[in-house]
C-alpha cells in the first residue's frame, strides 16, 4: 500500500494535482489515511488548480540575495495550502489575487507552484 503523501507526490510527478474528499464533501489537505475527526474513507479527485491568495509574507534576506515569499492559497475546491506564486514582485502580489497551479519539474522533486491569472 502506498502512503497518501507518496500517492500525492506520484501524481505531482505526472503534472496532476490531487486532493482528497470526505463522504460529507469536505476537502482534505494534506493527504491522509482517513478523514479527520471521523476516520471515514477518503476519495481522491483531480483539482482544478484554480484559487486565490489568502495570505502572504515576503522574506528579506541579506543582500545580495533577493527577497522571496510564501503564500497561503485557497483552492476553489475548499482546501488551503502553502506555496509560492511565480513571476510576481512585492508590488504585484496581493491578497485576493487569482492564481492557477502548475507543477515545476525542474528540480530534484516536483513542486506545486502558482502563477497569477491575468485580469480580464
Amino acid at each position: 500500500m502506498t502512503s497518501p503523501e507518496a500517492h500525492w507526490r506520484e501524481a505531482l510527478a505526472q503534472g496532476r494535482l490531487l486532493l482528497q474528499r470526505a463522504p460529507d464533501g469536505s476537502v482534505v489537505f494534506p493527504p491522509r489515511l482517513a478523514a479527520p475527526g471521523t476516520g471515514d474513507a477518503l476519495e481522491w479527485f483531480e483539482a482544478s488548480g484554480a484559487g486565490s491568495v489568502y495570505s502572504l509574507s515576503w522574506i528579506q534576506r541579506k543582500p545580495p540575495a533577493p527577497a522571496y515569499h510564501v503564500a497561503l492559497i485557497d483552492l476553489d475546491e475548499g482546501s488551503r495550502l502553502l506555496s509560492r506564486v511565480e513571476g510576481v514582485t512585492p508590488e504585484t502580489l496581493a491578497i485576493g489575487m487569482r492564481v492557477e497551479a502548475f507543477v515545476d519539474q525542474g528540480g530534484d522533486v516536483p513542486l506545486l507552484l502558482f502563477r497569477a491569472v491575468p485580469e480580464i
